[in-house]
């Protein structure tokens, strides 16, 4: 391991975490985001208020050093160092300590597959800059150091420069520096300094005669003798003769000189890396990056040196007791997920038992960031908890919808846009122009294995031409579904690359295939036919066979088997940021018929499923994963929870939405400015669904308690939709992009933006909009605080997103990162009581409330979340469809929780007349033999008693005025109210 890691605290600190070892079972997160302005220290000064919540364990962002200034901490660039800027080593102790003091304890946020790399600060990558394929760490990355391309044989492409690169030459943003301290040249590029080659020190040193011996020794140096010539350098130049000539050795180079620009291009063409444009990426990249972010490189951890040198951090911190678990991000990056999520279970089991006093006792909890696919779930052999809760967060959400007014959205986007495309005619479009522009150079290196891969089969590979593989290739990427198959993980192969002449283990013969993978690549390859010429057809199940599609009694020609792993490896490594960029970052805001179900891990087309369904789902979490986290936000949300409770109400009121939206698009005919597109002709800014879009936005991030006139508020509200506009505008790729941004276009829409916000013409719209806001208020929070107990009372760990224990209308990220008012959440004041009248809890309080009396319950009846069972329970009667109940029974206890769904309904009922005419005859029939069936049950929350009558419990009784109840039988034990 690394040095990184000090000892002298080590003794304090397991002491504290002796004192409290108890409290190792995680119970609660909360996701906290660390960055330059939120430290250690600011995280610490919140576990008086998360602890009183009932919160077990704080949830961090990543803390290992990364780029100067992140505001997020996955640009990881030294995971051997916890980041200086969030309070260095001692600081993580510190805060470690006090949590372990406080009960708490910590689970951190790994970043496996990446490494940033847009700065100096990555000494691993500054070394495979400075040293090519010698460098000892260019295993690390993924680089074809053999490429098709002559340029790039050999090098990297570094797409840093932001002007193509003659005028980068001529312009001064290339400038050679020497550091006289250090004995080293390095090329200052913008505001990042690139190492030079030991080749390129000969060059530049060579015609100073009094640096000729010194160039000839750098001409042939090797890695391990850099150190000791830097500083005979150093020490030469610093002469007075060397200070002179290192002048005129610099000044060579200068890009205003006459003869600098050539000098400096014929230096940079002796590195290693081939610096470039930076639009020039996606056509040209050689290495692997996630998705198509350049700061950003894959990192080869199924490599056993680096997966060692890469986590010993991250596991000396769980040895030592300061962690109790990890989050493993953008699991399927990695070349083999499930074997990987193995290995970091097996080594956390290893260190179990070193951990100190009581903790040894507990296993490490494991989760993982994966979007599950519709009729997809976690593969069980993983030997993880779960997945970070992006499934949850679609089902909870689904269910607040009414399915009936989401087709009546549906209708309304089709005919106010003009677009009559599924979300899947969408998402296939995205995939296509993806593949075109933004991974061209991921499909031609994986084609190119293809090719070489072919070559290698015999005379059956002859004829195969590479235009033609390219083709067949495009059309299964397009018409893959999932974000991936889990080839190598299948026979559970060793996890290091091991040798390469060891087929894949999907094709080894003592490795039967696994099922669901083929059936996902058989899916594609049918689809794909669709889109292709019949022609084509044979070499498609050719090149689907190359990628891992077995057929039954089918004899195929077999090639170099390095070769076609690494192909496998290359296109399970491709499909997920295909699938992540063409749904959540292209048509998610292409196609938006109801923005609250555009959201991270849901498919919009399963808008509205029935309870049974969410019922469903967690009978088989409770089976399968029952420590897996169950999440209703997370640091990578289109839009904050409540703002998805308050848009599904508009399933509701279908009909008053699709009037307002028709006549705001009339009266706002002349606030639309008509610019010119790129390709000919003109455009009214902004387009309907852009429009559409926009008004569900307002809608949905209007803060409550935001008045028509408030002109200071409004203003603060147009400037954070200013912000997520420009976003949505360049994913949708329709009209902008990040690439080539169209200027005019998202100027338009700026200005449309502030007249409806801040400017005179936008009065009546404000107006309509604050009466629609205050109107769906009740039913909106009654939407937010059942999906908070749900998450609270499912199986599952449930998470608290920092901020969110008050309603949270935020933004995509960086809104949804923006500082939490820790001031404002301490006056909320948690422990106050719900109101006597669910319609009026409408203050951030009654929010925390719910999560500080869920969350005792949690701490003092584990056996029932952890060990007990999930029962969904029968509702009958005039209003069944409004409720969700479901019971969570142990041996040692039974709680039952009936929550309130479609609430909008009740804004149609006097008070006087509510319980009798909305809910009638509805039940809740308790299961047969359920304890105390014929018993009185409290409500832990509003602290009522009511009386279970043959076996049922009447809704008026229940949620006559209340959103949500959790009853226990009478006479239990149940959590302070005060």
């Amino acid at each position: 391991m690394s040095q990184a890691l000090s000892t002298s605290n080590t003794a304090d600190t397991a002491a504290t975490v002796v004192s409290s070892a108890a409290s190792t079972a995680v119970r609660a997160t909360v996701r906290l985001q660390l960055h330059k302005g939120f430290t250690f220290d600011d995280a610490a000064a919140t576990i008086d208020y998360y602890a009183g919540l009932g919160i077990s364990h704080f949830y961090l962002s990543p803390i290992f050093a990364a780029r100067e200034g992140s505001t997020h901490g996955y640009d990881v660039v030294d995971p051997t160092r916890i980041s200086p800027e969030l309070g260095g080593e001692a600081g993580f102790r510190q805060l470690a300590g006090k949590l372990r003091a406080a009960g708490l304890g910590i689970i951190i946020d790994i970043v496996p597959n990446h490494m940033g790399v847009a700065s100096s600060a990555n000494p691993y990558w500054q070394d495979v800059l400075a040293w090519g394929a010698q460098s000892e760490y260019a295993h690390w990355f993924d680089i074809e150091w053999q490429n098709p391309d002559p340029r790039l044989t050999g090098r990297l492409l570094l797409p840093v420069l932001g002007e193509p690169y003659e005028a980068a030459l001529a312009s001064g943003v290339l400038e050679v520096r020497f550091d006289a301290d250090a004995g080293k040249f390095s090329l200052s590029c913008y505001d990042n300094l690139l190492p030079l080659s030991a080749a390129s020190y000969a060059v530049a040193l060579r015609g100073q005669p009094l640096f000729e011996d010194t160039a000839d020794r750098f001409a042939s140096l090797a890695p391990s003798s850099m150190a000791q010539a830097h500083e005979q350098l150093a020490a030469l130049a610093a002469t007075p003769d060397g200070q002179v000539a290192m002048k005129e050795v610099i000044a060579r180079f200068a890009p205003h000189s006459p003869a600098g620009p050539a000098a400096l291009h014929a230096l940079l063409d002796r590195q290693h890396y081939r610096l470039s444009w930076w639009r020039n990426a996606a056509e040209e990249i050689n290495w692997r990056r996630f998705f198509e972010v350049s700061d950003l490189a894959g990192v080869c951890v199924e490599k056993d040196d680096v997966f060692e040198a890469t986590h010993a951090l991250a596991f000396e911190l769980y040895r030592e007791g300061l962690i109790d678990g990890v989050r493993i991000d953008h699991v399927d990056g990695l070349a083999a997920p499930g074997t990987y999520c193995r290995a970091v279970r097996t080594r956390l089991a290893v260190l179990q038992p070193e951990r100190p006093g009581e903790l040894a006792a507990s296993p490490a909890w494991i989760v993982v960031e994966k979007i599950l696919t519709p009729g997809e779930a976690l593969r069980s052999d993983w030997g993880v908890d779960g997945t970070t809760g992006y499934d949850f967060m679609d089902q909870v959400g689904a269910v607040l919808h009414d399915p009936h007014g989401e087709r009546e959205l549906r209708t309304l986007w089709r005919r106010v846009t003009q677009d009559a495309a599924s979300f899947d005619d969408h998402v296939r479009l995205a995939r296509e122009q993806l593949l075109a522009e933004n991974f061209v150079g991921e499909v031609d290196a994986l084609a190119w294995l293809l090719q070489r891969y072919a070559a290698t089969i015999g005379v059956a590979g002859r004829d195969v031409a590479p235009a033609a593989i390219r083709r067949v290739l495009v059309a299964l990427l397009v018409s893959f579904r999932r974000y991936r198959c889990y080839l190598e993980d299948s026979a559970d192969a060793a996890y290091a690359e091991g040798a390469p002449d060891v087929a894949p283990a999907s094709l080894q013969a003592d490795g039967p295939p696994d099922p669901e993978d083929q059936a996902v690549l058989r899916e594609a390859f049918y689809s794909a036919c669709h889109r292709l010429h019949f022609h084509d057809h044979a070499l498609l199940r050719e090149v689907t066979g190359w990628l891992g599609m077995a057929e039954p009694g089918a004899v195929a020609a077999v090639g170099d088997p390095a070769l076609q792993r690494r192909a496998i490896r290359r296109s399970q490594q491709l499909t997920p940021p295909l699938a992540a960029k063409s749904v959540e970052d292209t048509a998610f805001y292409r196609h938006a018929p109801l923005l609250s179900r555009n959201e991270v891990g849901s498919y919009p087309m399963n808008a509205a499923p029935d309870v049974a369904a969410f019922h469903a789902a967690n009978v088989q979490r409770a089976a399968a994963f029952p420590r897996s986290m169950i999440a209703t936000a997370t640091h990578d949300h289109k839009r904050g929870e409540d703002s998805r409770a308050r848009l599904a109400v508009l399933t509701e009121i279908p009909g008053i939405w699709s009037g307002l939206v028709g006549s705001w698009m009339s009266a706002h005919q002349h606030l639309r400015a008509t610019v010119p597109l790129p390709g000919g002709g003109l455009l009214a800014s902004p387009a309907a669904p852009d429009e559409v879009i926009l008004y569900q936005a307002i809608f949905g991030a209007w803060p409550q308690g935001l008045g028509a006139a408030d002109k200071n508020g409004l203003r603060a509200l147009a400037d954070r939709l200013a912000a997520w506009q420009e976003k949505a505008l360049r994913e949708s790729k329709t009209y902008s992009t990040w690439m080539l941004p169209q200027r005019d276009y998202e100027a338009a829409c700026k200005a449309f933006l502030d007249h409806l916000l801040c400017g005179e013409a936008g009065a009546e719209f404000r107006s309509q909009m604050q009466g629609l806001v205050e109107k769906t208020t009740p039913a909106a929070i009654a939407n937010s605080l059942t999906q908070t107990a749900l998450r609270l009372m499912s199986p599952g760990i449930p998470d608290l997103y920092q901020g969110t224990d008050g309603f949270d209308f935020s933004l995509v990220d960086p809104d949804n990162r923006r500082p939490v008012d820790m001031a404002a959440r301490r006056t909320a004041k948690p422990d106050s009581p719900l109101a006597d009248n669910w319609q009026d809890d409408l203050g951030d309080g009654a929010k925390a409330h719910l999560i500080r009396m869920l969350l005792a319950l949690r701490r003092e009846q584990p056996d029932v979340f952890y060990q007990g069972n999930y029962v969904p329970l029968e509702v009958t009667g005039d209003s069944a469809s409004h409720v969700i109940a479901f019971a969570r029974t142990s041996a040692q206890g039974q709680l039952v929780t009936v929550a309130l769904r479609h609430a909008a309904i009740f804004e149609a009922q006097s008070e006087a007349t509510q319980a009798e005419s909305v809910w009638g005859d509805t039940r809740v029939i308790l299961p047969a033999g359920t304890p105390g069936q014929a018993a009185q049950w409290r409500d832990v929350l509003g602290g009522a008693v009511v009386e279970a009558d043959a076996a049922a419990l009447h809704l008026s009784q229940l949620l006559d005025r209340s959103t949500v109840c959790v009853l226990q039988p009478f006479g239990l034990t149940s959590p302070s109210r005060n």
